[in-house]
């Protein structure tokens, strides 16, 4: 798979996140970074999330995807899109329960603005496990039939972190 790069563009409240390539834990600091940022805003007017050249998407993305449509949803009252064509890609959200956070579009979006890449940033390691953490606790409250294989993970994280504690 190719290796992963996210994009973003916000002008006036609109925020848009461009996922390209194969989205893997390496990129989950800047994402949730950015999403931080999103949170921060006083003005959120739209959230978009571009899937159209991602090649794969795993589970700490997936859970950093829930946590921004929930918090949108939350705090904004708003619902975010996302644009997908991939069958594979779409029956994933699906198995997650993501297609009921989002509303999903199977076409290109419109216009597009000017992109930029967003910095790759190398959280400390007990942040990134928090990260891990939490994205996988936000997929298991979200669908707990399909979360049942992360319990595993949850645990071995859980168990990790208390004994840094």
């Amino acid at each position: 798979m190719s290796q992963g790069q996210i994009l973003v563009a916000q002008q006036s409240g609109d925020f848009l996140l461009k996922f390209c390539g194969d989205l893997r834990v390496t990129l989950c600091g800047s994402l949730n970074r950015y999403l931080e940022t999103i949170f921060a805003s006083s003005k959120v007017n739209s959230v978009v999330v571009d899937l159209l050249e991602a090649k794969g998407l795993d589970s700490t993305t997936l859970g950093l995807l829930a946590k921004l449509a929930l918090h949108c949803q939350r705090h904004y009252q708003l619902q975010p899109q996302l644009f997908c064509t991939d069958p594979g890609l779409l029956r994933l959200l699906e198995c997650m329960s993501l297609d009921e956070l989002f509303v999903v579009y199977r076409q290109t979006p419109e216009q597009r603005p000017p992109l930029t890449e967003l910095e790759v940033v190398s959280a400390p390691v007990d942040e990134m496990r928090q990260q891990v953490l939490d994205a996988h606790r936000t997929l298991v409250a979200l669908n707990p039939d399909s979360g049942s294989e992360f319990t595993d993970l949850i645990a071995a994280l859980e168990s990790e972190q208390a004994a840094l504690n």
